[in-house]
């Protein structure tokens, strides 16, 4: 198949992207190892993250991006906190244009509610099913343009010819077969990598494909160590363990306790408390366990059933049913159990703040498989902002890059090649990959967690380099058609790549610093403020840290300056 751009991944970034490419009028067609519309974006119930003051009127994009900055613990880029910032407003009215229902208030302006690490009421919101609207609302509007979709097609490799993005292979899981991609520029959209953690609100989709094919290619990944633990993950029952419970639960009102009765996070952050950012309340949770006045099944208590069942209802009903109808529990009348939970990478491809081109040239990133925009802890809110900015942005410079220019060939052998790379794992006798990414994910879980020390983390490397020896003998039975366990042996081979980056970037930074937690090194380090890249150096991955650019003038002055505790 051929077309100008090829986009990986169907969430909000990529059908974004889709949307600006196809407006400019590029041939594009998107893939997505999912179905369409079954994106890890309708995962972000509470808001979109924009400063259009319908209900505190004070708020402005220069408060936007010195919360962004702020929470992002000074190692974000300020450029894209800029872009995102100012731009964030007109992109929730376009999607208001697109058809989006937002809640109102009562003049008839889009509602706006609190969220943690956010000065003002700032995530414009539809109930606690903001992500479930944009997707409904972008997904319409792809279908009614030109790009062509394809669903349940696994990209296995990215071809560079000359230093040029040329094309990509997939397998089409329904029939087998393999499918060449060739494509003058590619946008990988592909979601994050919350799926090589054991507890993770994440769907089985985020397992770092995106991350691991542009590695591959020769692109750069950055602050891969930047994990966000989101504070509130159901526990209870085991099926269900990792399931997120929106921040809108904190935002319109619901406080944490303890099994003693007590509102602790007054004891950590009086002034913010449940309010706080997510990195700060999440180590708040790990602490009350740890410290025994956690729950039989290793939790706090979230409880907003003070706030009325007629008002949770309105405000919360995914909440409401989601705990219903998994858990039994009526959380109009009686407390949630919660505790932290794998949510999102604040790291992932490096790219260029105004184009999103990686460092390969016609290989673009956007969404939360790029890095940059978060730093070392992301807003809540500004997830759904980021793919609706740099969706756009996207497309827009996709599209530039391809205009004019001439479809690059690769050879007929270098793709057999590949399918028959792809083809080798079916065989007899093979290790199992499922109990392979069981054991990985165990490793990441245990030992390069919400709270991390140098030789559990060097354990972890040295776990994950055994896994990749043992990786070389997984097999499964079949064919190529619809068989999990192939999909299987693919995933693996990309989480293997993503933990490494991960476990060895987090053993470098000698510091804690947002979502990176450390009890050997418990401070904030002036030396760390650093961003810490790492590359494919002939099949070796190699590291090289790089200094967080200054703030210029005109934005250092709406920024307090950063506070270093060892100092």
């Amino acid at each position: 198949m051929r077309s100008d751009i090829l986009i990986i991944g169907a969430g909000g970034a990529g059908m974004r992207a889709a949307i600006a490419a196809c407006e400019k009028g590029a041939d594009v067609i998107i893939v997505t190892k999912s179905l369409i519309g079954k994106a890890h974006t309708v995962m972000a119930e509470g808001g979109i993250a924009a400063s259009i003051a319908d209900v505190d009127k004070a708020d402005n994009w220069e408060t936007h991006f010195s919360d962004t900055i702020v929470e992002g613990v000074y190692i974000g880029d300020w450029r894209m906190a800029e872009l995102l910032a100012k731009e964030a407003p007109e992109r929730v009215y376009e999607l208001e244009r697109y058809g989006a229902i937002f809640d109102r208030t009562d003049e008839g302006k889009i509602m706006q509610r609190a969220f943690g690490g956010h000065t003002y009421k700032r995530l414009c919101h539809i109930g606690d099913k903001t992500g479930l609207e944009l997707i409904r609302t972008l997904e319409d509007k792809v279908l009614h343009s030109k790009a062509k979709i394809y669903d349940e097609i696994y990209i296995t490799k990215l071809f560079i010819k000359d230093g040029r993005f040329a094309g990509a292979l997939g397998i089409e899981m329904r029939s087998g077969d393999f499918i060449f991609f060739n494509a003058k520029a590619i946008i990988i959209s592909t979601g994050g990598c919350g799926r090589v953690y054991k507890i993770t609100s994440n769907s089985w989709e985020s397992t770092g494909d995106g991350l691991a094919l542009a590695y591959n290619a020769g692109a750069r990944l950055k602050d891969m160590e930047m994990i966000q633990f989101h504070p509130t993950g159901m526990v209870w029952p085991p099926g269900v363990r990792g399931l997120l419970v929106t921040e809108s639960v904190r935002g319109e009102g619901g406080i944490l306790l303890n099994t003693n009765h007590e509102r602790f996070m007054l004891r950590y952050s009086p002034e913010k408390r449940e309010l706080d950012a997510r990195d700060v309340v999440a180590r708040s949770i790990y602490y009350e366990i740890k410290a025994g006045r956690g729950t039989a099944h290793g939790a706090v208590y979230l409880d907003i059933s003070h706030k009325g069942a007629d008002f949770i209802k309105r405000k919360l009903p995914g909440m409401y049913s989601q705990f219903m109808e998994f858990a039994g529990v009526d959380i109009t009348k009686e407390p949630m159990e919660v505790a932290p939970t794998v949510h999102y990478q604040m790291g992932g491809i490096e790219v260029d703040p105004y184009t999103t081109s990686t460092c390969v040239s016609g290989v673009f990133a956007s969404g939360e498989v790029a890095s940059g925009l978060h730093g070392a802890n992301r807003l809540g809110g500004n997830s759904l902002a980021d793919i609706l900015v740099f969706g756009k942005i996207a497309g827009d410079n996709a599209f530039e890059f391809v205009n004019g220019k001439e479809f690059t060939e690769v050879l007929s052998n270098e793709i057999e090649s590949e399918i028959e790379r792809v083809k080798g794992y079916i065989r007899e006798g093979g290790r199992n990959p499922y109990n392979l990414m069981d054991e990985l994910t165990t490793v990441m879980e245990d030992y390069v967690g919400i709270m991390r020390v140098g030789d559990d983390m060097r354990a972890a490397i040295k776990r994950i380099d055994d896994l990749k020896i043992r990786a070389r003998e997984m097999g499964v039975r079949g064919t190529t058609k619809y068989n999990h366990g192939l999909l299987g042996c693919l995933e693996v081979e990309n989480m293997l790549i993503v933990c490494e980056a991960i476990a060895k970037s987090a053993l470098m930074r000698e510091e804690s610093r947002g979502g990176h937690t450390r009890s050997d090194f418990p401070k904030r380090r002036r030396e760390w403020k650093r961003n810490i890249i790492c590359y494919n150096n002939g099949g070796v991955m190699d590291f090289v840290t790089e200094p967080v650019p200054d703030l210029p003038d005109n934005l250092a002055r709406l920024v307090k300056p950063e506070v270093y505790e060892d100092e």
